[in-house]
């Protein structure tokens, strides 16, 4: 864990923790249907962390989970979590994510304009 310290105009990060990834038991998204950046990490105690974002916290455990996957190959428990966000094979997990969710809204959008011009008659 590191702690981020802006001292006049210098930023400077201070390892203040570390964890071995064979430690860690389990992640806990908290709410998997809310867009929050708290989550949990169990370990032989558990720690309650917040991310920059939600996004961010989807990162994080995307590459935990990589990273287990690569090197560990244990049964690393990821909980409430939204599955179409955190699995690669997703859609939404490719790296042009942003341009698929901005073309999934456009045609929400589009739909709706067309509902909005037709006659209720």
């Amino acid at each position: 864990m590191v702690k981020h310290l802006r001292v006049d105009r210098e930023e400077k990060y201070e390892i203040v923790e570390k964890w071995f990834l064979r430690d860690l038991e389990m992640i806990d998204g908290k709410e998997a249907d809310t867009d929050n950046p708290y989550f949990d990490m169990h370990f032989h105690k558990v720690y309650n962390l917040e991310a920059y974002s939600c996004a961010s916290k989807y990162t994080f455990a995307r590459t935990l989970n990589k990273l287990n996957e690569m090197y560990l190959k244990k049964d690393l428990k990821i909980v409430n979590f939204d599955d179409t966000y955190l699995n690669d094979d997703s859609i939404w997990s490719s790296n042009n994510r942003d341009c698929l969710v901005l073309m999934r809204i456009c045609f929400y959008a589009s739909n709706l304009l067309c509902l909005s011009l037709c006659p209720l008659s």
